[in-house]
């Protein structure tokens, strides 16, 4: 594949979304059709961290077995077909990962070079960041609107902390350093999750590190693609609108990219699933920061893209702007945040609310008689699912409630697990729950702090193997030469709203007749894009869709702490917002069942508004083939 030669269009197949994809995706990829370069995302945010401390005590490897399986079983198509592989699958040990398929690679007796990046972690030297005098800052620091859920910043006051991993994160050069020195396979720790396209795309078109709008481009190819198979049907809001049947075991996605950063997203047409404009304009949509999406390369502006359905499963993207990144890079930091356990209570009848009533305060009057009850960090009772009114079955006329728990010391929590089973006999009526216990039992729960450092104080080099496993060529990548300062995002309700009398009469009904979307976390806050189909579907939504609506739609969830900003993508009919703190502290840390955020476009496109009538008999029973 010579860069010279090389000005069609890359074409790239994702393999993986998250440790969870199976390596066969890998070897799918490589043959069910034409394919020039394969990537893969194995890293949420919490399974470095969930795996450190059992890497760290050799009980675990470092990598993900996922990605492990999916290199072994694709070798001999890699080889064949001359297909360059970057994964960010050696998580904690991309060394160790690449000096095993190093082995592989000689005992089959192929020729391909193998390569690994370094410079993401910096636990070694974590201590130096969160001293008072360095002034480490949160991710979301410089915004003066938000406020911080309780024991955000506790740790950083704590001499007595433990730091499970902390890892920044890298963009592409590193990947683009070892693909020009020869590299066929890469293998990343934590690089950001559209990296390994954005460096394939820009060592494929020879671009340089100015190209902006060409990296903003393929950044956006790499996001679309990043999260596997929720491109191509899966998580996907209007599913239910298709023959269930394209949506069983569907194929992964690919991108391909041109030489000026627009692309293509398609599949392989022998692979299950669906790409349209649909599913494109979900996982756009989904875990941004507002119109303005950061990486270490490019700073992306969204605000004029458009996407359009070039074909039956080609869906083209174009109108990315692309500016300098900043100069600042995330770093995750996890450490233990102290102990946490949980079970769910039953309840069956008409009066569930008062059962649940009931118990809740049985439980706190025990809690005081044991003096722990003020000493949690966290203990919600949460009730969900309500039973029905005349069930036709026992399972439809039960509701359950959480009861969640956070604290310092195991001692306190195991005062809720003495309270369960001194009252457990003065329950409510019908009480009833699940055998299964075990996550009643008190465990280190890991929280985490997103913050910001300099991209200047990390080290990334490419480190290209030999044959026997050693290093031969270290490559220091160096930084980017030009950056940008960040400014306040963007946060608007419509400019020129238009007169709602004007669609004519309106019902109410679920908003997820007419509008669709997805949301997803970023950290303690939640993300959710919603859009429409049509020009004039679009004036309504921009108009009726404010902050102050999605205030009022979240409901009894809503807090005063929490703040709203929103943004317009006009060519494709969305409005986007971010909803700061709702989540807490996020991940691992955070006290909601849906702690990833992914409910939340569902729960806020389930609440009955009104709309326009017009646009309901559009949609109303409406399916789609295809």
């Amino acid at each position: 594949m010579s860069i010279l030669t090389s000005r069609r269009p890359i074409r790239i197949g994702n393999v993986s979304g998250a440790y969870f994809d199976s390596g066969y995706h890998m070897y799918n990829q490589a043959t069910k059709g034409s394919i020039d370069a394969l990537t893969g995302d194995y890293l949420a945010e919490l399974n470095l961290a969930s795996n450190a401390q059992a890497y760290r005590t050799g009980q675990h490897s470092g990598w993900e077995k996922t990605a492990e399986d999916g290199i072994m079983q694709t070798l001999d198509v890699i080889v064949t077909k001359r297909i360059k592989v970057v994964i960010n699958g050696g998580a904690l040990n991309p060394s160790g990962l690449a000096q095993h398929i190093v082995s592989a690679v000689n005992e089959k007796q192929f020729d391909l070079k193998i390569a690994y990046i370094t410079g993401d972690n910096v636990l070694p030297s974590i201590e130096k960041y969160l001293t008072p005098e360095y002034g480490l800052k949160h991710l979301d620091g410089e915004n003066v609107n938000i406020e911080f859920a309780k024991d955000t910043d506790n740790f950083l006051k704590d001499s007595n902390r433990q730091i499970v991993s902390a890892n920044a994160y890298l963009g592409s050069r590193g990947i683009q350093g070892a693909l020009k020195a020869g590299a066929d396979i890469i293998i990343c720790g934590r690089v950001a999750d559209a990296s390994p396209v954005v460096g394939l795309a820009a060592w494929w078109h020879d671009w340089n590190e100015n190209d902006f709008d060409n990296l903003a481009g393929a950044f956006v190819a790499g996001h679309l693609i990043e999260c596997s198979s929720y491109v191509t049907g899966c998580n996907f809001c209007d599913f239910d609108r298709y023959p269930i049947e394209k949506l069983i075991d569907v194929g992964l996605p690919i991108a391909e990219i041109a030489h000026d950063g627009s692309c293509v997203i398609t599949k392989h047409e022998c692979l299950n699933g669906i790409v349209n404009i649909d599913t494109v304009k979900c996982q756009l949509l989904y875990e941004l920061q507002g119109n303005i999406y950061l990486n270490n390369d490019v700073k992306a502006d969204l605000t004029n893209i458009k996407i359009i359905q070039e074909g039956p499963n080609r869906v083209c993207v174009t109108g990315t702007k692309g500016y300098p990144p900043p100069s600042t890079t995330k770093l995750a930091i996890f450490y233990i945040g102290g102990y946490q356990c949980e079970m769910t209570v039953n309840a069956t009848g008409r009066n569930t609310n008062a059962k649940f009533a009931y118990y809740k305060r049985q439980t706190e009057h025990g809690l005081k008689q044991t003096g722990t009850f003020d000493q949690f960090d966290i203990l919600d009772f949460q009730v969900y699912a309500k039973a029905e009114d005349n069930p036709i079955n026992q399972q439809r006329g039960t509701s359950y409630m959480r009861v969640f728990a956070q604290a310092k010391s195991e001692r306190i929590l195991k005062s809720l697990n003495s309270v369960f089973a001194e009252y457990l006999m003065q329950h409510y009526s019908g009480m009833h729950w699940s055998t299964d216990m075990r996550n009643f039992v008190p465990k280190q729960y890991l929280a985490y702090y997103p913050a910001v450092i300099s991209q200047s104080e990390l080290r990334e080099t490419a480190v290209l193997l030999n044959k026997n496993g050693d290093n031969e060529q270290t490559i220091d990548v160096g930084h980017v030469s030009i950056t940008e300062p960040l400014t306040p995002r963007a946060n608007y309700n419509t400019a020129n709203a238009v007169d709602l009398i004007k669609f004519g009469p309106s019902v109410n009904v679920p908003a997820d007749i007419v509008i669709l979307g997805r949301s997803g976390d970023k950290g303690g806050n939640v993300n959710i894009g919603l859009f429409v189909h049509e020009e004039d579907e679009y004036e309504w939504l921009r108009t009726y869709f404010t902050r102050e609506r999605l205030q009022i739609l979240i409901g009894e969830d809503w807090k005063d702490s929490y703040f709203i900003e929103r943004v317009e993508m006009p060519h494709i009919y969305a409005v986007h917002f971010v909803v700061y703190g709702i989540l807490g502290r996020g991940v691992s840390s955070s006290t909601s069942l849906d702690s990833l955020g992914k409910g939340f476009a569902d729960y806020i496109r389930s609440k009955y508004i009104d709309i326009p009538e017009i646009f309901v008999r559009r949609y109303n029973g409406k399916t789609y083939q295809c």
